[in-house]
């Protein structure tokens, strides 16, 4: 419980974490089940828990999506957590990338292709990319 009452929690997340404390596996999953019954513990609010702290913090759709992956968030939850939150990813893009780089240009090629290539490490498409740069 006291590890829900911080934040939400994925069903992967909780077993790892209760699994780490050197709970049986059946305990385990006993007590995830029934903290899932109970609506103490759901995917859904995680995830769109989730994308809304993403967001928050400029991280584009492919990013977001790979992380909810790595916490046991399934396609097609994660497209609906995307699709509620809905913010305009490449007015996102372009808040980080000013706050970043200011309003300079790329100086050159070189200087061009390390801003796409930080702009795809924080999860922007090549479309999204695309756009912002050209």
């Amino acid at each position: 419980m006291r590890l829900l009452a911080r934040r939400e929690h994925s069903r992967l997340e909780l077993t790892r974490k209760l699994r780490q404390r050197g709970w049986p596996e059946s305990m385990t999953e006993a007590t995830v089940d029934a903290l899932a019954r109970d609506n103490l513990q759901s995917d859904e609010r995680f995830a769109e828990s989730y994308v809304r702290q993403r967001v928050a913090k400029a991280y584009g759709p492919v990013r977001i999506r790979a992380e909810l992956s790595e916490r046991g968030i399934d396609d097609a939850q994660a497209t609906r957590a995307l699709a509620a939150e809905s913010p305009d990813w490449l007015e996102l893009a372009s808040r980080w990338y000013e706050r970043r780089y200011g309003a300079a240009p790329p100086a050159d090629l070189k200087e061009k292709s390390r801003r796409q290539q930080a702009l795809a490490r924080r999860g922007f498409s090549f479309d999204q990319i695309r756009e912002l740069l050209d």
